[in-house]
């Protein structure tokens, strides 16, 4: 299957259990592979038949931006599921929600939960 990367998309919201998180906000990081047939794209050159990036961007940003979630884990899910509803030949995605600054105590880049969905048939 052919796929469509966005990589390193950043965002600022406000996900997190820790009330702190909630009202001072943080960069999160998301990467999301989109599994699709590109093969009409790529011979027509026509953008109908394929999934335009610019908008899967900004779906994205709305939801990180958006509703605020006590996990990241839940942050992927909606977006897997939102991506699924605006895009119909989707067919599978693999979605990376990365917490650079995850307040842990030690010493650590990030956290991240990846998760990889199949459109309901």
């Amino acid at each position: 299957m052919d796929k469509i990367i966005l990589k390193n998309m950043q965002f600022y919201g406000f996900h997190g259990l820790f009330p702190e998180e909630n009202k001072l906000g943080q960069r999160f990081q998301v990467d999301v592979e989109l599994f699709t047939d590109l093969k009409k794209a790529g011979q027509t050159d026509d953008m109908n038949e394929s999934i335009h990036y610019g908008h899967v961007y900004e779906c994205i940003r709305e939801i990180v931006e958006g509703e605020v979630k006590r996990l990241i884990e839940a942050v992927a899910e909606v977006i897997a599921s939102e991506l699924f509803i605006r895009f119909p030949q989707l067919q599978s995605c693999t979605v990376k929600v990365i917490k650079p600054g995850a307040p842990i105590p030690g010493n650590l880049d990030s956290v991240a939960v990846e998760i990889y969905r199949e459109r309901k048939k």
